[in-house]
């Protein structure tokens, strides 16, 4: 780990005026950036304590769920109005981790996470996150774990978060603070897909602090769920999960919210596939039409073409799971 300056921001103003700093980072639980650092992945020349902000209240306020960048991701699991309003954001995040680290673990801190691809991971091999321009070696070799969705010739690393899918599966809002003021992005919008320049990860500048999420609290979101599928029961990064939800009416899906998670370079979501659906009946025939189109940019390797099929899987699980029985 190479040196670095520590700062304890007292003041949301202050934290704006250190992270303006090109080499600055915010730290709140630390659960990502500190391994990073210690592989030197990641350099900041300072690190922000961002901890003692008061960032981590969780509020149903105007049937909006506002959960704050500091709240952990443990507390925000276990809260009853989560569970009561967002279930799917409550079992995303008693899915991902250990509960050590969800307890140390901060919500916007989740959203920032960088991928888990050994490529990226490692200073053995290049990388075009790590270092631009210098090549992604994922595209042949190992990439069974790899993304299938939103990829380019420039990167195929997986996105990690569970939350997020979630998140986007639920029309969540990001609330990030500048000096400027406050600026609202949709989660749909706040990944940025890799293209040619895949160490741009979000829309967050320099300056930028994640200051907390809005969540609406609709009726199609109190019957969400979460369904992650992995190669062991705990602790372990999704091969393919679905969140969302559906509503019937009269026998015929009247609204519906699907996202990938472990499939695509960003969390994903397709709303004209979405549409297809609507005003069907759900059977078997609907939900593989419904999975052609959202499935139809995906360009698997020979390795990891298996996640084409989990994907199928989840949401036929999951928009079954609302049929009468």
């Amino acid at each position: 780990m190479r040196p670095f300056e520590f700062h304890r921001a007292a003041s949301m103003d202050e934290a704006l005026a250190l992270l303006a700093r090109p080499d600055a980072r915010a730290l709140a639980g630390g659960t990502t950036l500190v391994d990073l650092m210690k592989l030197g992945v990641e350099a900041p020349g300072l690190l922000v304590d961002i901890g003692t902000l008061p960032l981590d209240g969780i509020a149903l306020e105007a049937a909006t769920l506002r959960i704050g960048a500091l709240a952990s991701n443990s507390a925000v699991a276990r809260d009853p109005i989560v569970q009561g309003q967002c279930p799917a954001l409550s079992e995303a995040l008693l899915s991902g981790a250990s509960g050590q680290i969800r307890n140390a673990a901060s919500m916007g801190g989740n959203l920032m996470q960088r991928t888990r691809c050994a490529y990226f991971r490692s200073h053995d091999w290049p990388c075009n996150k790590r270092v631009p321009g210098s090549g992604c070696p994922a595209h042949e070799g190992a990439n069974a774990h790899h993304a299938v969705l939103g990829t380019s010739d420039h990167c195929i690393a997986v996105s990690p978060s569970d939350v997020a899918v979630a998140l986007l599966a639920l029309d969540a809002t990001v609330a990030i603070a500048s000096p400027q003021g406050v600026r609202h992005v949709p989660i749909a919008a706040f990944y940025r897909l890799p293209g040619d320049t895949p160490a741009i990860e979000t829309v967050v500048q320099p300056g930028e602090l994640i200051i907390h999420l809005d969540v609406p609290a609709t009726a199609l979101a109190a019957r969400s769920a979460y369904l992650k599928l992995r190669g062991r029961a705990s602790y372990e990064f999704a091969s393919a999960s679905v969140a969302g939800a559906v509503r019937l009416e009269g026998g015929v899906v009247a609204e519906v919210a699907i996202a990938l998670g472990g499939l695509g370079t960003v969390p994903w979501r397709d709303r004209r596939a979405e549409r297809l659906l609507l005003g069907q009946a759900l059977g078997e025939a609907s939900i593989d039409r419904f999975c052609d189109a959202l499935l139809a940019p995906a360009r698997p390797t020979a390795d990891n073409r298996y996640k084409l099929d989990l994907a199928r899987g989840a949401v036929h699980h999951m928009l079954t799971r609302s049929l009468p029985c």
